[in-house]
């Protein structure tokens, strides 16, 4: 298992912070079926990891994800994209 992915689990942070898939995914702007594909081992597109990796680590938290959400009018994860690439 790659370092990245041992600290990336997303099921296992949406399990710490008790949240569903949905209540989970939505705020960074992930349909839960999408959220449950990336749980079940399908690959997190790497905008989606990063902004996750950020959000994880407690460099952004959920009023900063709600902040970009409606700035941009779009979810967080276009804002994630844009800055990351």
């Amino acid at each position: 298992m790659k370092l990245l992915e041992r600290v990336l689990n997303p099921r296992e942070i949406r399990r710490r912070l008790g949240l569903n898939q949905e209540q989970f995914w939505t705020q960074i702007g992930v349909t839960q079926s999408g959220g449950s594909r990336y749980e079940s081992g399908r690959n997190i597109p790497t905008p989606i990891a990063m902004l996750l990796a950020v959000w994880a680590s407690g460099k952004i938290d959920d009023s900063d994800l709600a902040q970009a959400r409606k700035a941009i009018g779009r979810p967080a994860v276009v804002l994630a994209y844009e800055y990351f690439k």
